[in-house]
């Protein structure tokens, strides 16, 4: 990644930091961004400003240049500033990775509110895409190729009782990357999902799981199934040595791809 540029979305903590740490390890300069405040119907507690700036320090701490902003990927026009700010700082766009999120899960479909469904629905999969709407143009621009990675989940394929929007959010993601890696191949530039099982971050934090016993103990009371022995929660750092290896040359020719790190447990 030396002489290359990545910009995360939902990078003050948990995976976004640790991808910024990881490719900014293996030579690239970092931008960084999150929104940095609560939202309506998520029990997890939100990132804070602070939490960026370390991310921020952390990643010129190994030499490379770093841009932290506070951003909302719903927010189009303020993506599309940032992406301005990005092309006169740094003239290129090598890697973009859509790492933003929220995990709402508590009730049963027919009783969640429309407005925490369209929350989720805006974060995860309107929020993906107008990243990439604003980032992708300058991608092309540059004439270097690339590769684009957005962080789904073992939930756009395996059904999460409770996380209706959710894993609405994730399937749908997994359609617009595939979209997005035929309207992108004549540009060479890459695009795939990371699709992680349990991650130990604060997403977990806030009741989400303790809430959906009520409703579905055979789901959550026994943990999730995988293949493989140990804790079923995978390190952020896990799942960013799989992102650093998709965004790198080392995967030029994987594009449209679903990429588990999740023990087996799409498979089980």
């Amino acid at each position: 990644m030396d002489g290359k540029v990545a910009v995360i979305s939902g990078a003050a903590r948990g995976q976004g930091r640790a991808h910024a740490i990881k490719l900014a390890a293996e030579g690239a300069d970092i931008v960084a961004f999150d929104i940095c405040e609560e939202f309506g119907y998520t029990r997890a507690p939100a990132a804070t400003f602070k939490e960026l700036t370390t991310t921020g320090d952390e990643v010129r701490a190994l030499g490379r240049r770093c841009i932290t902003e506070r951003c909302d990927a719903r927010d189009l026009a303020a993506l599309t500033g940032l992406a301005e700010t990005v092309a006169a700082e740094f003239g290129r766009v090598d890697a973009l990775v859509v790492n933003h999120g929220i995990w709402t899960v508590d009730r049963n479909s027919w009783d969640l509110p429309e407005a925490s469904w369209q929350e989720s629905i805006d974060v995860l999969l309107t929020g993906a895409w107008k990243v990439s709407k604003a980032f992708v143009p300058y991608m092309i621009r540059s004439g270097n190729g690339g590769s684009i990675v957005f962080t789904s989940s073992v939930n756009a394929v395996v059904p999460q009782p409770s996380a209706v929007a959710y894993c609405a959010a994730k399937g749908g993601l997994q359609m617009l990357m595939k979209v997005l890696a035929h309207e992108l191949g004549p540009y060479d530039i890459r695009v795939n999902t990371v699709n992680p099982g349990r991650v130990d971050t604060a997403i977990l934090e806030g009741g989400n799981i303790e809430a959906s016993m009520e409703y579905h103990p055979y789901v959550f009371g026994e943990g999730p199934r995988t293949l493989l022995g140990g804790d079923p929660r995978r390190s952020p750092e896990v799942i960013a040595d799989a992102v650093a290896w998709m965004v790198s040359d080392e995967a030029k020719y994987v594009t449209g791809a679903l990429i588990p790190v999740d023990s087996g447990r799409m498979i089980w």
